[in-house]
């Protein structure tokens, strides 16, 4: 079914998901079994995590039988079972990709959970868990034009319009590889496959499972072409930093969840559940 593509505000709806940047203090919280021990938060009692719901599979709005939307996807069930294996409540804070970056950098939130590749740029304001999902970029266009680019070296030509998501690695790799066309950086990858459907784009650098599932769901786009990158091909979780405890505790419940097949069971049903209706992006009132 088509998706309904929104590129508004947070959503004042799911109270229990919408919250503000939550409590400056930390505290610590222990569990019954001592797996958080000796780990602060943001808040007593839970886990608060940063999230840009405009990213299928990562992370989006299912839409179930009743018209209602759910945040889902596989970085919010892995979020939960990091909450859960922590002890910790979890609480979701909505908001534009580059959001999620200023909400670890103010260590507003304890995580941030958008399927973030470890860029080393990105040290200086957050700490990276292990990689938790390994993956790889694409460039993605329309069906019309992917004759177009049987190569990279064609993806770079004066008066192309090349699109990016603001703050993500794939402006970096369309900077390096399509240094001499256009560069168009749009807040939310629903933008990005917005214009590329309308014919404002020519192509775009998106993340491949990302691209996949748009064009899964929009046939009149495909990803073309693989694009190499240097970085670590996967994706890791934005920790707010110099909390060294919460980044072990993390990277100890990403290891019992791949171990466990759990980080499987999370991937599939997220793509299952990106083949149905869904939105894409923060809700609006």
């Amino acid at each position: 079914m088509k998706k309904k593509i929104v590129s508004l505000f947070m959503a004042s709806m799911m109270a229990i998901l919408a919250v503000g940047c939550g409590s400056s203090s930390s505290t610590t919280n222990e569990s019954a079994d001592g797996a958080n021990s000796g780990v602060s938060t943001v808040t007593a009692g839970k886990l608060t995590v940063a999230t840009s719901p405009d990213f299928a599979p990562y992370e989006f709005y299912a839409v179930d039988e009743s018209g209602t939307p759910q945040l889902a996807g596989f970085d919010i069930a892995l979020a939960q079972y990091i909450a859960d294996y922590l002890g910790l409540e979890l609480e979701v804070v909505p908001v534009d990709f580059d959001g999620v970056l200023m909400e670890l950098q103010t260590k507003a939130v304890d995580l941030g959970v958008a399927g973030l590749s470890p860029d080393p740029k990105r040290e200086s304001i957050m700490d990276f868990s292990d990689i938790y999902y390994e993956g790889g970029q694409s460039f993605v266009c329309t069906q019309a034009n992917k004759d177009k680019f049987a190569s990279l070296a064609d993806v770079n030509a004066a008066g192309l319009q090349i699109g990016a998501q603001t703050g993500s690695i794939q402006v970096d790799l369309a900077q390096t590889n399509s240094p001499d066309a256009d560069l168009i950086q749009l807040t939310k990858v629903t933008d990005i496959v917005a214009e590329l459907i309308a014919g404002k784009l020519d192509g775009a650098y998106i993340e491949t499972a990302v691209a996949e599932s748009y064009a899964k769901n929009y046939p009149d786009l495909c990803v073309v072409l693989d694009v190499p990158y240097d970085g670590a091909e996967g994706s890791a979780i934005g920790i707010s930093k110099g909390n060294e405890a919460l980044k072990a505790a993390v990277n100890e419940a990403i290891k019992s969840a791949k171990e466990s097949g759990k980080m499987d069971e999370f991937v599939a049903t997220a793509n299952e559940q990106a083949s149905g209706e869904i939105i894409e992006g923060l809700l609006d009132n």
